[in-house]
C-alpha cells in the first residue's frame, strides 16, 4: 500500500490524538468528511492503523518505576528461545520484550510500583523462566524523553 502526502498527515494528527471526530480530522487535514472517512477506513483495513489505544499515566496507576532486564539465555536453539517466549509473554507487569543483537539476547522494558515491588516481580516470574543464563536489571531514574508516535 502506498501513502501519500494526505495519508501522512491523517496518520500525524491520529498518533496526535486518536479520539478526534472525523469532522475535526477532516478539517485538519484539509479532506472532506467522506474522503477522510474512507482513507482512514483504508489505513485500517490495510493494517497501517493497528488500533486506537487509551495512554495511562504510570504515576496515577501506581506503577512509576521503570526497569529494564536485560536477559542472556543458555543457548539459542530455537526449543530454548520458544520457551522464553512463551513464558516471558505470561509475565503482567511485562510492557515490552525485545529479541536482541548484542550482548543480551533479550530486553524486557517492565512496570513496578518500587522495588520492591520489582523484587516481587522477580521472584515470581523473572526467576522461573526457562534457559536463562544471565540477567543484568537497570532502573530508570528519570524519563527525558517519551513518545508512542512513529515517523511518518
Amino acid at each position: 500500500m502506498e501513502i501519500d502526502a494526505t495519508d501522512r498527515r491523517i496518520l500525524t494528527a491520529l498518533q496526535k490524538d486518536g479520539r478526534m471526530t472525523n469532522a475535526e480530522l477532516s478539517e485538519q487535514v484539509n479532506l472532506s468528511p467522506s474522503a477522510c472517512h474512507r482513507r482512514v477506513q483504508r489505513l485500517e483495513v490495510a493494517g497501517v492503523i493497528r488500533g486506537y489505544v487509551a495512554l495511562l499515566d504510570e504515576r496515577k496507576m501506581s506503577r512509576p518505576t521503570t526497569v529494564f532486564v536485560e536477559i542472556t539465555l543458555s543457548g539459542q536453539a530455537d526449543d530454548v528461545l520458544d520457551a522464553f517466549e512463551r513464558q516471558v509473554a505470561r509475565i503482567p507487569d511485562l510492557l515490552e520484550c525485545h529479541l536482541m543483537a548484542g550482548t543480551a539476547d533479550y530486553l524486557l522494558k517492565i512496570l513496578a510500583q518500587d522495588t520492591e515491588d520489582f523484587a516481587r516481580i522477580h521472584r515470581q516470574y523473572l526467576s522461573r523462566l526457562p534457559g536463562v543464563a544471565q540477567m543484568h536489571t537497570s532502573f530508570a531514574l528519570r524519563t527525558v524523553f517519551r513518545t508512542t508516535a512513529i515517523p511518518v
